[in-house]
């Protein structure tokens, strides 16, 4: 697949960490990252709705389309994050969301995009306080379908929504037990 990127400056990396609106946040404010869009990827349905995603038949997960630049953040400090904010030792489930939507994901736009995503989970191996075997596909990039656009900056449309549905689902706590700390 071409690198979806938007100008020869930027570069576009894709995770799949579980619901799009946790993910968002957390890397809207790293320097460098110019946007962040929901959406979904890696199944079989053209141009899939969020009730047909969450229904589990499209083969599709939740995903987050990532354009940054290069020369103010590299994709290894990405990865770095992606891993600190899922728990990737759990099949089909991130936190209080289950089915094979929520399932974690990286997915590739190039070879060097899969030799560091494969390196850095082989660091998440190591690194995970419990030992737990790190269950996250590194795939390559298939179509992306941007998320309809009332799940765009959602935590900032519905903040207390999205702050209840964070805090609600344990996930502090979780990426605490896993990674030695809270990491938003």
């Amino acid at each position: 697949m071409e690198n979806c990127a938007t100008d020869s400056r930027t570069e576009t990396a894709i995770f799949a960490g579980g619901c799009f609106w946790c993910m968002e946040p957390v890397f809207d404010k790293m320097p460098g990252v110019l946007s962040v869009l929901p959406g979904y990827t890696g199944g079989t349905t053209p141009n899939p709705s969020y009730r047909e995603v969450c229904e589990g038949e499209t083969g599709h997960v939740e995903a987050v389309e990532i354009v940054f630049d290069p020369a103010q953040v590299s994709y290894r400090e990405l990865l770095q994050v992606f891993w600190r904010n899922i728990d990737p030792t759990t099949k089909n489930r991130q936190f209080c969301d289950y089915g094979s939507q929520y399932q974690t994901a990286v997915f590739y736009l190039n070879e060097q995009q899969k030799r560091e995503a494969e390196e850095s989970r082989e660091e998440a191996q190591r690194e995970n306080r419990l030992g737990a075997a790190v269950v996250t596909e590194i795939r390559p990039a298939a179509e992306f379908y941007p998320a309809e656009e009332y799940h765009r900056q959602y935590y900032k449309k519905e903040p207390y929504h999205y702050q209840r549905y964070h805090d609600g689902c344990g996930r502090n706590w979780r990426l605490k037990e896993l990674w030695g700390r809270e990491t938003e």
